[in-house]
């Protein structure tokens, strides 16, 4: 799974707080129940093969099932069955014989069936049960997650067509134990099955499930029974079902077919959204020395899905965020979803985390793959980065130092392993382990594993076995260190130099609570035009080093492959940084020495950001722009040709509307043109970065140029309108922010309801007070936000009635009147959010 909402929780969150008005720390949450060992699900039975036939009532939102399910008993003997069965009416529990079925006694209660068989079965012996059964997913009181926001298991969208503006569609998500809403199961990771599942829909539909479509046949009420297929084993949370009016585009790897399921609208763009699946595919195969072991492999896009995405075997479902226009995917595409999905094929599908404790073994590995695909796509520096974002993202979401452990058996919710820890922390671990080991030790390693476990489950302690048998090394301290303890170090370093030497102190400052940490480390001496290479082992809270040297350092890199699952805080200098940029150039280093230079303003570091502009990596050119300081006449008069050269010809959206705006900011006329030009261009960034522009520019006119865009740029514009309508908060501008309360996805929501409050807050009008703030509300109950929204919003709420209460206190009269009744509404709308 991939974490679109953390981005599966933390990622869509992120975006949301990425809005000023609500940036803060996302620290992660301690555990308050660590007296329950979560232990592995205990094998009484085990699952052996599972055949469904579904068929759908779309206005009351029910599965009609029909399941014949064989097990047989794991080891010990056995005349009792247990499946789990969420919300279901059970209308039939029978043993299948060869002349009959025979009736099973049963206690259907907590949403489990304990099923009385006929007789004391041995582990030899395998067994089928029949169960007719209907399930109710609507009706299902259920809790998701930061991850997985719903648990319901089936979902039915827009089922009586009355959204003329979104499909009919039906799908599953079975992670963590949701497809035990849809199907009599043993729900647990540790169990494999194969699979068959025949699906009656109306003949207009089209669909998906796991495995190879076997048969398609014609009924004469005008519905289609599709069969498929799964011939290999996999865990029921694996089990997808997608309904709907897609249009197939087919695509091949090595004979097998490879395919892209869209709604019409985005199926002319399906091989620029997923055009790179099958090198993807090729490249797993060929670095993990294990071809992908599935017959075929499908994507498809759901509406209102409830995460990122979902592995299910050979059938990953996508949330509607992949699906896009060739001009929307001019501004980036979701290609790292789609590598992290395609990598849970090996790890996760084909060898399976045995308990929701080792979702390190599935979601690191899936996390690591992205990592991984950068690099062989796009070259180092793009592996660099993507390794480095995911380190920001674990250490913004810890405070000195602590963190769960990855390996974690105490926890209060398996939901809960969906977090920065299992994903992020996880993958870069896997990345230092690999430049500890060496590439080939580590992928050999990998192949070890998913080989050893096949089709089964794997934990922890079986890749390092399989890492030991590789090397002949023993790795149980990496991964005590690691995996079975928690928290990251974080290192305060003090650089020096004396008597010919360099010197090195190393201070462990993370909590005391947090263990000591081991840390080989490399470093590089830059000095006297030589750089040298030297090899330090950090192992106590306080350490010092030193190194003969011909001159003084230019610089020390510390940690020089990048590799530290932590903090450093050294004492550079503002020269060690301008250094570091031209001559130790990793990604790292080269962001960690702008973002100094954009602290310290000072004019040496403008010279550095000056060729920051001509950065090889987008986001560093978009850093130094924002970085530039305009202010000062001889950097202004360097920077504002290659800022324009820019704004005109970059390659990446983002870049040139950094510059765009930038210019605008000078206030100069002449870049009005420049201005005016970009609102004609295809990508809607570019056309947001115009109208914010225009803003600076022309004020007057931003209103009007705006009003000449279609209803299709405007929907994709809309933070930057939601912005521009702040500055001016008329009462007619709240019906533009109401239609996306209303109508928008999660996404939408996020972007544009931090300037939703900005606008109320600077409207004067109690009515529109009153509207916008029973809109948001609406809103947050549409989807779900409370764990997002409630809490930002209702201080930001009680922050704005302070405020109205201030104002009113120095006005008379209606004006009075008005202040002081938006102050109420404000503090009762932060009341009823603290409520929740």
């Amino acid at each position: 799974m991939n974490k679109k909402i953390i981005a599966c929780g933390v990622m869509l969150a992120s975006a949301f707080m990425a809005n000023p008005l609500f940036a803060q720390e996302q620290p992660v949450e301690k555990s308050n129940n660590l007296n329950v060992y979560r232990v592995t699900a205990t094998k009484v039975n085990d699952l052996v093969h599972t055949k469904l036939d579904v068929s759908f009532d779309y206005a009351k939102r029910y599965l009609y099932g029909k399941e014949w399910v064989t097990l047989k008993p794991h080891f010990y003997p056995t005349d009792s069955l247990t499946l789990d069965a969420q919300g279901m009416d059970i209308k039939t529990i029978a043993l299948v014989g060869a002349k009959g079925n025979t009736p099973l006694k049963y206690v259907y209660k907590q949403n489990k069936l304990y099923i009385t068989l006929n007789k004391k079965y041995t582990n030899t012996e395998k067994y089928t049960v029949y169960i007719a059964y209907t399930a109710k997913p609507d009706e299902l009181k259920v809790k998701g997650s930061a991850a997985i926001t719903d648990a319901k298991g089936l979902y039915f969208i827009n089922p009586d067509g009355t959204d003329k503006n979104k499909p009919t569609q039906i799908w599953t998500q079975g992670e963590t134990e949701s497809s035990s809403a849809w199907f009599p199961t043993i729900d647990k990771p540790d169990q494999k099955t194969t699979e068959e599942i025949s699906i009656t829909v109306k003949s207009k539909y089209t669909t998906l499930s796991n495995g190879k479509l076997v048969s398609q046949k014609a009924n004469a009420d005008g519905t289609r029974t599709d069969t498929w297929k799964m011939d290999l084993p996999h865990s029921p949370y694996l089990f997808m079902m997608a309904v709907g009016e897609f249009k197939i585009t087919k695509d091949t790897y090595k004979g097998k077919e490879v395919s892209y399921y869209l709604e019409p609208k985005f199926a002319p763009y399906a091989k620029q959204i997923f055009g790179k699946t099958p090198e993807m595919i090729q490249f797993y195969s060929n670095i993990l020395g294990l071809d992908y072991p599935w017959n075929k492999y499908a994507q498809v896009v759901a509406r209102d899905y409830v995460s990122g995405a979902m592995e299910n075997t050979t059938a990953t479902l996508h949330g509607e965020q992949v699906q896009k226009t060739d001009r929307e995917l001019l501004d980036g595409n979701e290609e790292g979803t789609i590598a992290h999905e395609l990598f849970h094929q090996w790890f996760g599908d084909y060898v399976t985390a045995e308990s929701w404790s080792n979702l390190t073994m599935n979601e690191s590995f899936a996390t690591f793959g992205e990592v991984i695909w950068h690099g062989h796509d796009a070259g180092q520096d793009a592996e660099d980065k993507s390794r480095y974002e995911k380190l920001q993202s674990y250490l913004g979401s810890t405070k000195k130092g602590e963190s769960p452990v990855l390996a974690r058996f105490y926890y209060n919710d398996k939901e809960d392993m969906f977090d920065n820890i299992s994903y992020a922390k996880g993958s870069i671990i896997l990345y230092a382990l690999k430049n500890q080991m060496g590439d080939a030790a580590f992928y050999k390693s990998l192949n070890r594993y998913l080989t050893i476990n096949a089709f089964k489950n794997g934990e922890t302690h079986q890749l390092r076995l399989a890492m030991e048998e590789v090397t002949g090394k023993d790795w149980s301290p990496y991964f005590n260190q690691w995996y079975y303890n928690g928290g990251h170090p974080v290192l305060s370093i003090d650089y020096g130099y004396e008597n010919g030497k360099a010197t090195i102190k190393v201070k462990q400052t993370q909590d005391s609570s947090v263990q000591t940490f081991t840390l080989p480390i490399k470093i590089d001496i830059y000095a006297g035009g030589k750089k040298i290479r030297k090899e330090i082992l950090i192992n106590n809270r306080e350490q010092n080093f030193s190194f003969e040297v011909s001159a003084k350092p230019d610089l020390i890199d510390f940690d020089v492959d990048k590799i530290l699952v932590g903090e450093t805080n050294d004492n550079k200098t503002a020269e060690n940084y301008y250094f570091q940029y031209k001559n130790a150039p990793s990604y790292a280093n080269r962001i960690e020495a702008l973002q100094f230079i954009m602290q310290s303003k000072a004019k040496s570091g403008q010279l550095v950001l000056l060729e920051g502009l001509k950065d090889k990596s987008a986001d560093l050119r978009a850093l130094s722009i924002d970085g530039i300081n305009l202010e000062d006449a001889e950097i202004k008069s360097a920077a504002l040709p290659v800022l324009l050269q820019i704004a005109k010809t970059d390659q990446n959206t983002e870049v040139r509307s950094a510059a765009i705006v930038k210019l605008a900011e000078t206030g100069n006329q002449a870049y009005k043109t420049l201005v005016l030009e970009s609102l004609k261009d295809r990508s809607y960034k570019v056309i947001a970065a115009g109208i914010d522009g225009l803003a600076k520019l022309a004020p007057q006119e931003s209103i009007a140029a705006l009003a000449s865009l279609d209803d299709d740029t405007k929907a994709h514009i809309a933070p930057s309108i939601a912005t521009l309508y702040i500055n001016e908060p008329k009462d007619e501008y709240q019906a533009f922010y109401d239609n996306i309360m209303l109508t928008g996805d999660r996404n939408s929501v996020f972007a544009v309801v931090g300037q939703y409050f900005q606008y109320l807050r600077a409207n004067n009008n109690p009515a529109v007070t009153e509207k916008g703030i029973m809109n948001i509300a609406g809103t947050i109950e549409r989807l779900k936000l409370q764990s997002y929204l409630n809490k930002q919003l209702a201080g930001a709420y009680n922050a704005a009635a302070q405020a109205k209460t201030q104002q009113a206190a120095a006005v008379s009269g209606e004006a009075k009147t008005k202040l002081s009744k938006q102050a109420e509404l404000f503090k009762k709308g932060a009341a009823d959010l603290e409520k929740e």
